[in-house]
């Protein structure tokens, strides 16, 4: 397709490398890897291979990866069944969280599972430690979760940190880290989490799969029942290619992880500059500038007020540009980014999230940059 695709933390476009792991698993391997016979068992090989590829990069045990079909099942599992099974009252969350976490959780408080507070954020929308110790202190025996990395501001959290203080307190920790996996290094014998999750469409593998990490001390029972499958947690038939193409693309984001950070956080580099030298009064949300702080991968810009805010979009995408206004897991709401809401930014600047892959180039960077900057030539309000 033509255009310029710079939208790759909604999904990202599949490697070619591990469309051709995934091919035979398509075409010639189609037993079903619950079954005894030879045809069943090359496939259940091909399943507890890529177990133990994703457990390696991770440096953790096979016996505690369980594939899924995306983040948003791994971390409704993760967090339904803790808090149900464990017997647990009180959960402290972020209100910049993804949806697939925050309406999980304000569910069970409506329901009367849960009680659920939120921990306090600065001005840019990250975590304050000294709150969350205060927290944690008086909230024995309760449950944080908190995301790695921001999908729509890019704002990281010291993950380690805050694995820690949960530890230290008695405190289960569950982190939503499907847009950090594979782009970074997780070592779970330093991230001190009982749960974290992966989705492997948002680092070059097939959409509709994905894995939870359950910390062997901390068991849960499965979130979703009818068979037996991955060691009697998570009933049904396995998605055999779509796992084999997980493990893939982990191994392949792992290998060449140094090239694409410095890649993509050079075309970030470069897309803030010129930004600042085209468009007056552009703004940056969240720690996006801050590349210590902030995924490398991600964006979020905040234009002068317009008068075609609402149509920006739909501007750029005429211009052959894809872009997001937030989280694609929300689109065809129109109440706005919950995220930018709380961050308490103003309603008539409007928000773009630009998000790079290993495939953007500089050329696609500046050609972007110069359709923003033609949209608003002769919009910007005075």
């Amino acid at each position: 397709m033509a255009g310029i695709y710079l939208d790759n933390a909604a999904t990202t476009a599949l490697d070619p490398e591990v469309f051709e792991a995934m091919k035979p698993y398509m075409l010639n391997h189609y037993g079903n890897p619950s079954s005894i016979h030879s045809h069943g068992r090359e496939v259940r090989t091909a399943i507890e291979k890529s177990r133990r590829t994703i457990a390696e990069l991770l440096n953790t045990s096979p016996s505690e990866i369980f594939f899924t079909s995306g983040g948003t099942e791994a971390d409704n599992t993760a967090l339904r069944c803790s808090i149900e099974q464990k017997g647990i009252k009180k959960v402290l969350t972020s209100k910049i969280e993804h949806h697939a976490v925050l309406h999980t959780l304000q569910h069970l408080e409506k329901c009367g599972q849960i009680e659920l507070d939120f921990v306090t954020l600065d001005k840019n929308g990250s975590v304050e430690l000294d709150a969350l110790k205060d927290w944690l202190s008086k909230n024995p025996d309760s449950l944080v979760s908190l995301m790695h990395g921001n999908n729509e501001i890019g704002n990281i959290l010291d993950i380690e940190e805050v694995g820690w203080l949960c530890k230290q307190y008695g405190v289960v920790f569950h982190s939503d880290t499907v847009q950090t996996m594979a782009h970074y290094n997780h070592d779970l014998q330093e991230i001190k989490a009982q749960h974290i999750v992966g989705a492997a469409h948002k680092f070059h593998g097939p959409k509709g799969v994905g894995f939870l990490y359950i910390n062997n001390e901390h068991k849960i029972h499965p979130f979703i029942h009818g068979g037996a499958q991955e060691r009697n947690m998570r009933g049904g038939t396995e998605n055999v290619y779509g796992i084999v193409g997980l493990a893939k693309a982990m191994e392949i984001a792992y290998r060449d992880m140094e090239e694409h950070q410095n890649h993509i956080q050079g075309l970030k580099d470069r897309m803030i500059q010129k930004l600042k030298a085209k468009v007056e009064g552009v703004g940056f949300n969240g720690l996006c500038e801050d590349p210590d702080k902030s995924l490398y991968t991600v964006l979020n810009v905040c234009l002068p007020p317009s008068d075609m805010s609402d149509m920006l979009l739909f501007n750029l995408d005429i211009k052959g540009i894809s872009a997001s206004g937030g989280s694609a897991c929300s689109s065809g709401s129109d109440v706005g980014s919950h995220v930018i809401a709380e961050l308490g930014k103003a309603s008539e600047r409007p928000n773009v999230r630009f998000s790079f892959s290993k495939y953007n180039t500089a050329e696609e960077i500046d050609k972007a940059v110069d359709a923003l900057a033609e949209i608003y030539e002769k919009k910007t309000v005075g």
